[in-house]
């Protein structure tokens, strides 16, 4: 069994400056990148947590205002505080296709990360009669 010389074992057993100088300029680069991948997820994560507050909001409010309130008035408004964040509510009335169905649509804007961002959801309301004071639900009888 032969054995190299002691000075070829030495010069095998680390690396060089310009190894070193190379992984070096490497991490000088993936790391920044890989911190701002890390910031952009986070802020996409916090802005579908809020999307998801904001639509559960939207439809709070548009369910409530298909139910329970008259919207031949103007435009109903209010704000809704969820934690720290304030979802400031919108529920508007128009004519869908025929002046008697009316299209309601609830839009909550929301800030995230000092952006405005919105979610919007409408549906149709009950049909208007003709003849003001009757609804098409209200039974008529005729003898």
């Amino acid at each position: 069994m032969k054995f190299a010389p002691a000075s070829n074992n030495r010069r095998r057993a680390g690396y060089t400056l310009a190894e070193t100088l190379a992984a070096l300029l490497f991490l000088a680069i993936v790391i920044p990148a890989v911190v701002e991948a890390l910031h952009i997820a986070g802020r996409a994560g916090t802005v579908s947590v809020r999307r998801s507050v904001a639509a559960r909001v939207a439809e709070k409010v548009l369910t409530e205002a298909t139910l329970y309130t008259n919207l031949n008035s103007a435009a109903q408004s209010g704000t809704q505080v969820e934690g720290s964040v304030d979802y400031q509510w919108t529920v508007t009335r128009e004519n869908w296709i025929q002046p008697s169905l009316p299209l309601i649509t609830a839009e909550v804007r929301f800030l995230t990360q000092g952006q405005e961002s919105s979610v919007r959801l409408s549906t149709l309301g009950h049909p208007v009669d003709a003849v003001a004071g009757s609804s098409p639900s209200s039974p008529s009888t005729t003898r």
